[in-house]
């Protein structure tokens, strides 16, 4: 039986908690929730209890919560429990029937725990299946990570160039500025062409959705245009056909040759990332160029990625770093915090109860997995 809206022994009405838990997930140092979040919960009715150590990863000790007005103790008990990766067999034990899950839940990964959440009794709301439309924006977890993975990619791409980025004149001559080629341009590719932009490259983007060229050129870079138009559903692009694959990878094989650092951030939901740049296209660029590959999780934009892994081939040096935005976890965090109270937010009713309603097109995309005792 749901516990919302019971009452303690004392007769008092029991306020709603929010439960901050601690990930356990390798390299996971995000927290769901920052304590400067906690005092807006706490004023639409809803308390907030804390895991020890939930933001230790992201240097955010218990005394700061504590100081927020949240408690320490027992956050899998709470009502609702946010969290920022999927959660494990382990932690899907925890979970009693009535509760309710917020965090990136991997709806499309065929790992998913959707199975065992919806086994457990578990309402959950899965962050990357909110719908991408204006009156979300505040929600989209996926937007606000996947503009720190943009920036961090440039400055992994920086780190690793044996060139600089911006050009620079010294007594001992011009060096001219790098030449940075950003293939796939939603959140992240936007964030990288304005980052390296920022660090005085030369900035082209790339995407098979040709409406997004106007945005590539409001962030001074320019547009490659290889004449493929594959836009799809909810701002991503659709899977391309034999033909139009086949064209773009000998357009991009002739461009790629071109860039001191290529950033590729391209997917396709529910899908393989799209290969896009090939083992020929590697072997053409220059020697100490670098391409740092976003798309890694799903098996890579490019041909010779190793997942998770840094290396060279053709003197060309290949990075693809898994979950970014984890290295940034302070930053990171305050976002996906801000993502996260907005979720909560419309979970409420207008007298503060946690009465989600499911008529509206946000809630309804986002949960994926309903509880018989709050229906």
């Amino acid at each position: 039986m749901s516990t919302e809206g019971s009452n303690t022994g004392s007769g008092a009405h029991r306020r709603p908690t929010v439960g901050v838990v601690r990930e356990t997930n390798d390299g996971e140092r995000r927290v769901a929730l920052v304590p400067k979040i906690v005092p807006s919960l706490i004023g639409k009715g809803l308390d907030v209890v804390v895991e020890s150590g939930a933001g230790q990863e992201a240097l955010i000790p218990d005394a700061a919560y504590k100081e927020a007005g949240a408690t320490i103790g027992d956050a899998w008990s709470a009502d609702i429990v946010v969290k920022v990766a999927p959660p494990s067999d382990t932690e899907v034990a925890r979970l009693r029937s009535g509760q309710r899950l917020i965090g990136f839940l991997a709806p499309r990964n065929a790992q998913n725990q959707i199975g065992a959440l919806t086994q457990a009794g578990v309402e959950a709301y899965a962050v990357e299946a909110i719908p991408r439309i204006s009156r979300a924006q505040v929600m989209d977890a996926l937007s606000s990570q996947a503009n720190v993975a943009g920036y961090k990619s440039v400055l992994v791409a920086a780190s690793e160039a044996t060139r600089f980025f911006p050009m620079l004149t010294t007594a001992a001559g011009t060096v001219k500025p790098a030449t940075v080629l950003v293939l796939g341009v939603g959140v992240a590719g936007l964030q990288a062409l304005a980052t390296a932009k920022r660090l005085g490259a030369r900035t082209t983007g790339y995407d098979v959705r040709p409406e997004v060229a106007d945005q590539v050129r409001s962030v001074g870079a320019q547009w490659l245009d290889l004449g493929i138009d594959a836009a799809g559903e909810g701002g991503y692009a659709r899977e391309l056909t034999e033909a139009e694959r086949a064209q773009q990878q000998q357009a991009l094989e002739d461009a790629i040759k071109n860039f001191d650092v290529v950033i590729t951030t391209a997917l396709v939901p529910g899908r393989p990332a799209p290969r896009l740049v090939t083992a020929a296209a590697v072997e053409g660029m220059k020697p100490g160029s670098v391409i740092v590959d976003l798309a890694g999780e799903t098996g890579g934009n490019c041909e010779l990625t190793e997942p998770g892994q840094t290396v060279v081939k053709h003197d060309v040096t290949i990075c693809s770093p898994l979950n970014l935005p984890a290295t940034m976890p302070e930053h990171a965090s305050e976002l996906y915090s801000k993502n996260v109270y907005a979720l909560i937010e419309l979970l409420l009713d207008e007298s503060g109860a946690l009465a989600p309603d499911f008529s509206d097109e946000i809630l309804a995309a986002a949960c994926v997995t309903r509880s018989k005792e709050n229906s």
